[in-house]
């Protein structure tokens, strides 16, 4: 009987999410945050015009896209362009915006959904580009919509135990591909019924984006922006809400696709919000009224609304994007906090909270000190 009971304890107890998964930080600063936006706009209402067939054919109404999502309009970079070659761009922009010297560079990680190829890293050839030091750790981090804010969290990390002193983090997604090979397989397939419109929905959200963030020990920093710490869950049960890359299902083409249940993932996500941003008050210390600010993964305004809503935050806490770029995947969160940077929305003494979430799923918070 003592030895049932011990098994059933050790169950209960695996079954708990942990109180104390997270990490707090003495020394690491943010020092600065940056994007790159790309050139070539495409708004919602283009896409319904080119679907425009499939549309009348289902008598959706038009606008039904910026309706369900918010998103206006999202971005695109010239036709080809490799995530690599604009995470470069972006990298060096950091650098220099950083003003510290290259040879501090301890890490440089990749950490977008997109990559060049498969082999070697796509950090490589950023690595090559950038001026850094061969010093350097240079490695690709893979994580759907969180694998930017995981190089923080492990650059971070190995500023606060003395391995580095400085590191950077970059990524760029590039949507184009999936976008256009969606609006064709629509317009192509003859067995294309609402329910299918809608599981499509998410794909059509999806915009490109670049941003990169240094983080460096905080002898080093000019502007003493502390990265505080951070919390981090999972619910891996829900792995198969959003699926990408397998394009088996779904295309006669290369070009990618994702089959996304897009209502089960918003409230599974947000559930696994609330339960991390819990375990992140507790960590930080802090309650909701010691948050001046928040920058979230920028997904719709379906999510931000019940995200913000669950969490008890008032809206105008939050800096939105997703209207003007749609979701950029790893780089919606970080490309809000460069934009809200360079526009003033952070103030001296404000503490802001990084709330992330990525399909799988996973959540990772993290507080910030400016």
């Amino acid at each position: 009987m003592d030895h049932k009971l011990n098994l059933l304890r050790k169950s209960d107890a695996i079954s708990q999410p942990n109180v104390n998964s997270g990490s707090r930080y003495q020394h690491v600063c943010l020092e600065t945050a940056t994007c790159t936006i790309p050139p070539h706009v495409l708004t919602s209402e283009e896409i319904e015009a080119r679907l425009a067939p499939v549309y009348d054919r289902l008598s959706l109404p038009a606008g039904r896209l910026e309706m369900m999502t918010g998103i206006q309009e999202r971005r695109f970079f010239d036709p080809g362009t490799k995530p690599g070659s604009i995470s470069a761009q972006t990298v060096r922009k950091a650098v220099e915006k950083s003003q510290l010297d290259p040879n501090l560079f301890g890490a440089l990680i990749h950490g977008s959904v997109c990559r060049d190829q498969m082999e070697p890293a796509t950090a490589t050839g950023v690595h090559a580009a950038s001026g850094l030091p061969q010093s350097a750790l240079v490695f690709d981090v893979s994580n759907a919509c969180l694998g930017i804010l995981n190089g923080v969290q492990i650059i971070a990390e190995m500023i606060e135990a003395g391995r580095i002193e400085v590191g950077v983090v970059v990524g760029t997604e590039v949507g184009r591909t999936l976008v256009e090979g969606t609006i064709d397989s629509l317009l192509h397939d003859s067995d294309v019924d609402r329910k299918r419109v809608k599981s499509d929905f998410a794909s059509l959200t999806i915009g490109s984006g670049s941003a990169a963030i240094v983080l460096c020990h905080e002898r080093h920093s000019q502007f003493g922006h502390k990265l505080l710490g951070g919390s981090w869950l999972a619910d891996t049960t829900n792995n198969h809400l959003c699926q990408g890359g397998d394009n088996s299902d779904w295309s006669r083409d290369s070009r990618p696709r994702m089959n996304t249940d897009s209502e089960g993932l918003l409230n599974a996500g947000v559930a696994l919000a609330e339960k991390t941003w819990t375990i992140f008050r507790r960590l930080m210390e802090w309650t909701n009224s010691d948050i001046q600010r928040v920058f979230t993964h920028q997904v719709g305004k379906a999510h931000r609304s019940l995200l913000m809503k669950s969490l008890g935050l008032e809206p105008d806490l939050d800096f939105p994007t997703v209207e003007r770029f749609g979701n950029t995947g790893a780089a919606a969160l970080p490309m809000a906090l460069a934009l809200g940077m360079e526009s003033g929305f952070l103030n001296k003494g404000d503490r802001a909270a990084l709330l992330g979430i990525g399909s799988g799923l996973n959540s990772l918070m993290y507080g910030l000190e400016w």
